[in-house]
């Protein structure tokens, strides 16, 4: 089977194993932290690197199903701002396979209509990496579908401490009264601004934490862990998630039909 036709069956799968789930009972926008690459390379006796050369497959798996589900976006978490502190070689690899998996699925996303965007910091990323992200984004910029996107160099306070940083220079500048800034005008200034909050947050891996991830965006998200590592997160496991998400009430600090 060549990688297109694994990409459209993972759409079908997707649609097949959800197909009893109303859209409107589907998330609109799922956030994953991809974690656990390392680990299970380690407990394969083989390098780290080869996990996450391993999990790109996931995640072309995970964007087809988001396709054919027809969610507005997916966000994944590819490099947090404190991955940095990670060895060299593994930055290095990790700035290798970005270029080239960006460059490789130019062909699919203009195919699958998918607009690809980018949050966090780019001016710590390699050249050629920064270079063809944005030539990316750009060959992207009218596509209509899912929007893709990519957190690279990204840290959640980090977010919301610029975002205040540019809110206070306004009104230090009498741009903005200070009494006019209520939680949606702040959400305008971040990052993730003009998308849905996300509605459900997958972590892989089996950590319990969100790990400086979309902290002003999750803020009512739904949650949901699974100790399968990255590179084994396949789309009978995304579905049971959103089939896991659709099973929830969903209160949002109200009670339900039942006073609870």
């Amino acid at each position: 089977m060549s990688s297109q036709d694994a990409l459209h069956s993972a759409g079908r799968r997707a649609r097949e194993l959800l197909a009893d789930i109303p859209t409107e009972q589907r998330p609109s926008h799922v956030a994953i932290v991809m974690d656990g690459n390392g680990r299970w390379a380690r407990n394969r006796g083989w390098q780290r690197v080869e996990g996450h050369r391993q999990g790109a497959g996931s995640v072309k798996r995970t964007a087809e199903a988001s396709v054919a589900l027809g969610m507005r976006a997916l966000t994944l978490y590819c490099l947090s701002s404190e991955n940095w502190k990670r060895p060299a070689g593994e930055l290095a690899f990790l700035m290798r396979m970005l270029e080239q998996f960006i460059v490789d699925e130019r062909p699919t996303l203009a195919e699958q209509n998918i607009r690809v965007r980018a949050i966090g910091r780019r001016d710590r990323l390699s050249g050629l990496a920064r270079e063809e992200l944005e030539r990316t984004i750009e060959l992207c910029q009218n596509h209509t579908g899912l929007e893709l996107v990519l957190a690279i160099d990204y840290g959640g306070r980090s977010e919301i401490t610029e975002a205040a940083r540019r809110l206070a220079a306004e009104c230090q500048a009498s741009v903005r009264d200070p009494a006019s800034i209520d939680e949606a005008v702040f959400g305008q200034y971040l990052q993730t601004h003009g998308l849905p909050d996300p509605d459900l947050l997958i972590r892989t891996g089996g950590d319990l934490r969100v790990s400086n991830f979309l902290l002003w965006q999750i803020s009512y998200a739904e949650i949901w862990v699974t100790d399968v590592c990255w590179p084994d997160f396949d789309v009978e496991l995304y579905c049971q998630a959103i089939r896991d998400f659709a099973a929830r009430d969903r209160r949002f600090g109200g009670l339900n039909d039942f006073g609870s």
